[in-house]
């Protein structure tokens, strides 16, 4: 059978399916899949790539998105881009110096490499149209088409879409599940210190900015709101820093990642705790971690800006989040032989206290006084010395940025207050731009800057 026969066989079988949703009253559609849930064959980019699906130049007189998400995927979005980079000379020479076997093809072929960088299903599920090359398509996100894409094309309600195994990345959760599998790792799909030396870029991410800057091909319409409802750039930050800390402390936790002689897996540490200029005084005390000068220093950013969520929506969550913060930090740094005992003691704490938080994160209708409190709050863990780190001063501006998109989604402010604010944003951004030549004093400045410009 030809690919093109069998890709509509497969569209002609799932349409088939309407029928039954439709006589059963759609009762299966109401309870969307599970993040993490089973998953079908991936047809590949072309399934949904057709001029009158979402590769169209212009958007067709009754559909309710642009058609365009194609485009802006394949033209501008990184994720198309992520299985050539492969073949680069960097990458080339990364899978040199770890000694990857296949020549020139070594990127190429590695399963280390190709998770992340690939759509990389297992071959029997990989349909005839299915292509490697695609990069981080479509069905990395959106889940294998073969089950929803004839539901999908027939126009039929977006309950009906998830119900056949559309993957809801437009819930909060769901999307942090499937984003940070590869942008933080889980398992063995993990960018490791060794890999990290070999010159792989360390992964900075926060859930609602590099959706924003991916770019979202996706516009928040009337249309979208009434498939999917209104999001909300504050939850989907929240949760994301929630699932982020759960899946670090979940790397802490692996026994694969104890300590292999007298190092500890690196990659779980704060970069800029040891990378930094011979010539800057980088040290600072931190009450938060009770560490001193010379120690390694878990990343905790992440945690950090759950303690500031926490806060405002569960403060006993808060509470229970520093005590915990600050037991993992000393135990990493405590000198006994078996100290990583209670460093993966204490991350399973931790990772209990961000899991319980989800659910009301999830529930929580963050408003106008919540952007407010927020904004307050993130600019005080900086103005205040709390944590001027490298690492932490780059969530709270990119917190702030979500803030931000809130308040302008949610009409918390108007366009010139908006613009201000993007204003100030853009120069908290340009005092991040190299982690060596980073300043606390100057990225304080630049909070105070943004501060004043808060409506007030």
């Amino acid at each position: 059978m030809s690919a093109d026969r069998w890709h509509w066989r497969a569209i002609v079988a799932a349409t088939v399916a309407i029928v039954a949703l439709a006589a059963s009253g759609l009762a299966a559609a109401q309870t969307p899949p599970a993040p993490g849930g089973g998953d079908g064959i991936h047809l590949g980019v072309a399934s949904c790539a057709g001029d009158n699906c979402h590769g169209a130049v212009k958007r067709g007189e009754f559909s309710s998105v642009e058609q365009n998400e194609y485009l802006i995927w394949s033209l501008k979005d990184k994720h198309s881009r992520a299985f050539k980079v492969l073949s680069t000379e960097p990458a080339l020479r990364i899978a040199r110096n770890l000694g990857l076997p296949g020549g020139k093809r070594a990127a190429e072929t590695a399963q280390i490499c190709l998770d992340c960088h690939a759509d990389n299903v297992p071959e029997s599920r990989r349909g005839p149209r299915f292509q490697l090359a695609d990069g981080v398509g479509c069905e990395a996100c959106h889940g294998g088409a073969v089950g929803w894409l004839g539901i999908h094309i027939s126009g039929a309600p977006h309950r009906a879409n998830l119900a056949a195994g559309l993957y809801p990345t437009e819930q909060p959760l769901a999307r942090a599940e499937r984003c940070l599998s590869c942008h933080v790792g889980e398992g063995n799909k993990f960018a490791t210190h060794r890999i990290m030396g070999a010159g792989h870029p360390p992964i900075g991410f926060e859930l609602d900015t590099y959706t924003a800057i991916q770019p979202a091909h996706y516009h928040v319409t009337a249309a979208y709101i009434a498939r999917k409802g209104r999001p909300n750039d504050m939850q989907i930050w929240a949760v994301g820093q929630a699932v982020d800390l759960k899946k670090r402390m979940d790397l802490l936790i692996d026994p694969n990642n104890a300590p292999k002689g007298a190092t500890p897996e690196l990659a779980l540490f704060d970069c800029q705790a040891c990378h930094h200029a011979m010539s800057q005084l980088q040290w600072r005390a931190r009450a938060a971690t009770g560490l001193g000068p010379g120690q390694l220093r878990l990343y905790d950013a992440n945690l950090v800006m759950l303690r500031v969520i926490a806060a405002r929506v569960a403060p006993d969550a808060a509470e229970a989040l520093a005590t915990h913060m600050l037991a993992l930090h000393q135990a990493s740094a405590a000198p006994v032989p078996d100290y990583w005992a209670g460093v993966q003691r204490e991350a399973a704490a931790v990772r209990k206290a961000a899991e319980t938080l989800i659910p009301a994160l999830e529930k929580h209708e963050f408003d106008q006084g919540d952007a407010r409190a927020l904004a307050q709050a993130l600019i005080a863990v900086g103005v205040g010395g709390a944590d001027l780190d490298y690492s932490a001063a780059q969530q709270q501006y990119m917190a702030l940025q979500s803030v931000v998109a809130a308040m302008n989604l949610l009409s918390f402010a108007d366009v010139a207050q908006i613009n201000a604010l993007n204003d100030a944003l853009g120069g908290i951004g340009k005092t991040l731009a190299d982690d060596q030549a980073y300043r606390p004093e100057i990225f304080v400045a630049a909070l105070r800057q943004f501060e004043a410009k808060l409506p007030r």
